[in-house]
């Protein structure tokens, strides 16, 4: 029996498509990139992601093409994309940034009239659906992360059109995947739980700030160093995800480590408790988006049934970083923040940059993405600290941004 298949048939019954269980969805992602992408090929994505997602992309050889964003969303604005852009693309990547969905049948049709690949990335957006169809069925694949909805911290999905494709996606996997190790799985099994308790307990604030102290993040800012003479060396290796796991390990250091049955089993009853979770997530959300923050995108993306159930949702706000320190305060560690733009944050020499910027900068700099399941606790906290609305300029573009650390 293939690793993790009953994991897999879960998430196949849920979304009608083959699956492939793995340890997390960056090596999901990885996956899907080399079966459909040549070493050096050009995939379009949205700078406004998480930079692990563009050192994956490095990974499999391929060079990241950076897209402009619609400034409420982050996601990839299709109508925006030059036509000599199209031209010369090879692939797309979606985001679906904190769940709310990208303009997939729009990326979905272009990709056909080009006959490039359409993968989407999906680990903010189980359960959303556009149109009745659920996000991860528009394309080639799909990555999906069981970290996100229902807080495993570990776990991952790839979703496939077909039994043989899954086969052969199945055997790639295996030849990278890291031996099982007991000390892994218990670790794996108990970063959920201590952050449970944390939570519980009202420990968010000393917590947090013990580990800022102590030096325990891996990121000083909302930016991993980027390291870029040693970046640059691993790009002889490419495609080769061993060359690039300094990056791509941050954050979860068993990124690609074989789980045993502990982990599974935990994920399994985890699994069982996704509806509960995203019933949560939708009331969450309709509570937040009708606060003055809220992006104009939540009413864009709500259907009959109300808001999609997000991962987080995006809050517009002036003077956002002081008001991330401030919210520490509150019991309220505001993560997924990703500015600047990968383009910014790269450069040109590894990734080519959004012909039309402004918006991801504005977006990437204004966004205080939310959980919804604390939704009534993030609202006491802005309403307390007096946060203003932030809207986007209607004139000149914006400067590219000083970063406020040495990332190089």
């Amino acid at each position: 029996m293939p690793y993790g298949s009953r994991l897999a048939a879960t998430m196949t019954r849920r979304l009608g498509r083959e699956c492939v269980y793995t340890p997390s969805a960056r090596l999901a992602l990885y996956l899907a990139l080399r079966r459909w992408c040549r070493p050096g090929a050009r995939v379009l994505m949205s700078p406004v992601n998480d930079d692990v997602i563009l050192f994956v992309v490095l990974a499999a050889g391929l060079r990241p093409v950076q897209a402009p964003v619609s400034m409420w969303d982050g996601n990839i604005d299709p109508a925006a994309v030059p036509e000599s852009t199209w031209r010369n693309v090879d692939a797309v990547l979606t985001t679906n940034l904190y769940g709310l969905p990208d303009r997939v049948v729009e990326l979905q049709r272009r990709c056909e009239e080009l006959g490039i690949p359409l993968l989407e990335d999906a680990a903010h957006a189980i359960g959303t659906h556009v149109d009745g169809q659920p996000i991860g069925t528009f394309g080639k694949a799909a990555a999906f992360s069981l970290s996100k909805h229902v807080a495993a911290m570990a776990g991952g999905f790839l979703a496939v059109e077909d039994a043989r494709t899954r086969r052969e996606l199945e055997l790639l996997r295996d030849d990278l995947l890291e031996p099982a190790r007991l000390r892994t799985d218990l670790a794996a099994a108990l970063r959920p739980l201590a952050r449970s308790a944390v939570r519980s307990l009202h420990l968010v604030r000393p917590a947090w700030r013990t580990m800022q102290r102590l030096g325990l993040l891996e990121r000083d800012d909302f930016r991993m160093p980027l390291h870029a003479p040693r970046l640059a060396r691993s790009a002889r290796e490419a495609p080769s995800l061993k060359a690039y796991e300094p990056w791509v390990r941050v954050d979860l250091h068993d990124f690609r480590s074989r789980h045993g049955a502990l982990v599974r089993g935990q994920l399994k009853l985890r699994m069982a408790g996704l509806d509960a979770n995203l019933a949560h997530r939708r009331v969450g959300t309709s509570l937040l988006s009708g606060t003055v923050w809220a992006s104009p995108a939540l009413r864009d993306r709500s259907t009959q049934e109300g808001p999609p159930p997000v991962f987080r949702v995006p809050l517009l706000v002036h003077d956002r970083d002081a008001l991330v320190e401030r919210l520490v305060n509150h019991g309220v560690v505001a993560g997924y923040i990703y500015d600047p733009p990968l383009d910014d944050y790269a450069g040109s020499e590894f990734a080519e940059p959004s012909p039309a910027p402004s918006a991801a900068r504005w977006f990437a700099s204004h966004v205080l993405p939310a959980d919804p399941l604390l939704a009534r606790r993030i609202t006491a906290a802005l309403t307390r600290e007096q946060a203003r609305t932030a809207y986007p300029p209607l004139l000149a573009p914006l400067p590219a941004p000083t970063p406020r650390t040495p990332l190089g």
